[in-house]
C-alpha cells in the first residue's frame, strides 16, 4: 500500500476495460513516471483539441462533418482529462 494508504488510479484501463491501479511508495518509479507522462500527454492533447474546436466555431458556416469530428475529439479528450483529474485528486494530501 502507498504511504497515503491509497492506490493510484492509472490513466489506462486493463484489457477488460476495468481501471488499473498502482500501489507504490515511490512516486518516481518507472510505472509512476510512465503514468505521469501519459497524463501530461492527455492534458496537452485536450488543449490542442479545444483550440481546434474554438477555431472551427469561428467559421461563419459550420461543416456538419467537421463539427461531428470535433465533438467526438472533445468528448474523448474530456473523458481523459476527467480521468486525470480523478487520479490527481485522489493523490492530494
Amino acid at each position: 500500500m502507498t504511504s497515503r494508504d491509497e492506490l493510484r488510479l492509472l490513466p489506462w484501463s486493463g484489457l477488460d476495460g476495468k481501471p488499473c491501479f498502482l500501489s507504490t511508495d515511490d512516486d518516481s518509479s518507472r510505472l509512476s513516471r510512465l503514468a505521469d507522462t501519459l497524463e501530461t500527454a492527455y492534458l496537452d492533447q485536450a488543449a490542442e483539441v479545444l483550440d481546434d474546436a474554438i477555431e472551427l466555431l469561428s467559421f461563419p458556416e459550420l461543416d456538419l462533418v467537421a463539427l461531428r469530428a470535433a465533438y467526438a475529439d472533445l468528448t474523448e479528450a474530456l473523458g481523459q482529462v476527467l480521468h486525470v483529474a480523478a487520479s490527481r485528486g485522489q493523490r492530494l494530501p
